[in-house]
């Protein structure tokens, strides 16, 4: 099953994370598909950006979030305020 989920990069209390599609028994840093977008949880104005056919493409393949992403999801002003098309 494949997962879209956030794989975390940068360094010590300076977290970034990548948006990425990854099968669902991998690690959390581990191999992944395709990177489809970044969130930057410590970066007010440019927090989240995902690029937006990538994500319907593979949504329409069966991948699902992970729930720390269908939280981000679910906050939409969040979400909409800077996806990328």
């Amino acid at each position: 099953m494949l997962k879209i989920r956030l794989s975390r990069v940068g360094r010590k209390n300076l977290p970034h994370y990548r948006i990425v599609v990854i099968e669902s028994t991998s690690k959390r840093d581990g191999k992944f598909i395709e990177n489809i977008g970044t969130y930057h949880p410590t970066n007010p104005q440019n927090q989240l950006s995902i690029n937006k056919t990538r994500l319907d493409y593979w949504l329409s393949q069966g991948a699902q979030f992970s729930e720390g992403l269908y939280r981000l999801h679910n906050n939409k002003s969040l979400w909409n305020q800077s996806s990328k098309t």
